[in-house]
């Protein structure tokens, strides 16, 4: 069984949570692949590819040359759209693109108990017995957070529910993120050093992702 340390809201141990084992010991014919496959389309799917510049034909402009061909001296003439003039169009710039690919259910899901069986097997997992604050107050945040963890780790710290109070209270510590238990993806988890779980956020977890 495998059994992470537990801790109140004033930051004392207080026990111990057994983690289910369908999340937390899963395993893969080829785990390192699923990973960098489903983290790679996570990654292109953040993108949102809107840089966007106007070619020649898109600029404003008339199409008449403004000069006459031969006979001046000069180069030959484009139009006042042209690529080589300023104000004319750009040649190969950037254009809007969609980088959005659709990851396979069980992929995602897999890739996710994946990453929680790594960072269960690296210890780095605790339990929160709740986490509720009757007002947002960073102290009290920053303050819990040194009894329980490293000061300069990555942590991510699941809830269940979008409580105002409690996001307001660890938003701007830095190192710490957040999410609600059932909008994780692996990548934040693998993106973390600490993982911090409240029993309501695990208990939801079962809920959504065990199946």
């Amino acid at each position: 069984m495998l059994k992470v340390n537990k801790y109140s809201l004033k930051g004392d141990e207080v026990g111990t949570t057994t983690l289910p084992k369908s999340l937390f010991q899963v395993e893969s014919k080829n785990p390192r692949a699923l990973l960098y496959e489903v983290i790679n389309i996570y990654l292109a799917n953040q993108r949102q590819g809107n840089a966007s510049v106007q070619t020649r034909a898109e600029v404003q402009g008339s199409g008449r040359k403004l000069f006459r061909q031969k006979g001046t001296g000069n180069a030959r003439p484009g139009n006042l759209r042209t690529p080589l003039r300023v104000g004319g169009g750009n040649a190969f710039g950037p254009k809007t693109k969609d980088w959005y690919k659709k990851i396979p259910k069980k992929k995602k899901r897999l890739a996710l108990k994946l990453a929680l069986t790594e960072r269960a097997k690296e210890k780095q997992v605790i339990v929160l017995e709740s986490l509720e604050f009757e007002k947002p107050s960073v102290k009290k945040a920053q303050e819990l957070l040194s009894k329980i963890t490293p000061e300069k780790s990555k942590k991510l710290i699941l809830i269940d529910g979008s409580d105002h109070k409690v996001i307001k209270s660890f938003n701007n510590i830095p190192y710490v993120k957040m999410n609600k238990a059932d909008s994780i993806y692996a990548y934040e988890i693998l993106n973390c050093n600490l993982l911090i779980i409240t029993e309501a956020a695990l208990n939801k977890m079962k809920e959504v992702f065990a199946k």
